[in-house]
């Protein structure tokens, strides 16, 4: 029978464009949930902040907001402006396009990621932020 277990988890306070590597929290969670196998949920609540997975390394930390900044930059006219006049449609614009969650599958309280490939939270609002994500595991 399949069980549940939710955690939440506060990050650090953010600022737009920082990436943070979320392997540890994860395993952590996966491991604190006891199951030998399953699936991760995880989701961020709020719609400026996104989750995806990359190689968590210098270079790939400097080209994915550059490619975002290309795909959908800051310094264009967002509808978004007119309901609230945050200077914030490109965040939600990104967010949207990267989505605010990941499911990872887990085998004996490992990620089933590949060698290269990390869960990260992704900051994109243009203000600092205090965030938390919910962590639900899945599992027998």
């Amino acid at each position: 029978m399949v069980s549940i277990r939710t955690f939440s988890v506060s990050l650090p306070g953010t600022r737009e464009g920082q990436m943070i590597d979320l392997t540890e929290i994860i395993e952590e969670k996966v491991r604190d949930a006891g199951f030998k196998e399953g699936l991760v949920v995880v989701f961020v609540p709020g719609s400026t902040g996104a989750l995806t997975t990359i190689e968590y390394e210098p270079g790939l930390r400097r080209d994915f907001p550059e490619a975002l900044e290309r795909l959908f930059p800051r310094n264009i006219y967002y509808h978004h402006e007119e309901a609230w006049h945050d200077g914030n449609g490109h965040s939600h614009v990104r967010a949207s396009f990267i989505g605010p969650d990941l499911i990872i599958p887990f085998k004996d309280g490992q990620l089933l990621t590949g060698t290269w490939q990390q869960p990260v939270f992704i900051e994109l609002d243009n203000k600092p932020r205090k965030r938390s994500l919910v962590i639900q595991v899945w599992g027998e």
